[in-house]
């Protein structure tokens, strides 16, 4: 059984990047997946920061703002123990918080080149 959102998956996006937003986070991108076949969600938001502290700070921001504007939950949520790279599942949006170093390591960006791509400054 499926549950009934009432807010859009761009909305849900918008609020990602806002959390993001909050703590500054730097180098944030949207890469938009509806049109990939193999893809199993329609966005990833990436986003990158100088440390561990902030990486994890930048997370938890996300989920509480969207919390907060949605009263959406997680599904999923990996990678606090070392905050090198923190995954946050909301379904159709998966965000991705990397720190510098390990978002060059892992270029999802690469790996997902025929996704359309959207900058936030």
């Amino acid at each position: 059984m499926e549950i009934e959102k009432n807010y859009t998956t761009e909305k849900l996006v918008d609020s990602v990047i806002l959390g993001m937003q909050e703590i500054k986070a730097e180098n944030i991108l949207v890469l938009n997946l509806k049109k990939i076949e193999s893809s199993f969600c329609d966005y990833f938001v990436i986003c990158d920061a100088e440390s561990s502290t902030q990486v994890d700070a930048i997370a938890n921001s996300v989920e509480v703002t969207v919390k907060k504007e949605l009263n959406d939950k997680l599904l999923h949520k990996e990678g606090f123990e070392n905050a090198s790279w923190i995954l946050l599942d909301f379904s159709d949006v998966i965000v991705h918080v990397f720190q510098k170093s390990s978002r060059e390591f892992y270029d999802l960006e690469g790996f997902w080149a025929d996704a359309e791509k959207k900058i936030i400054e």
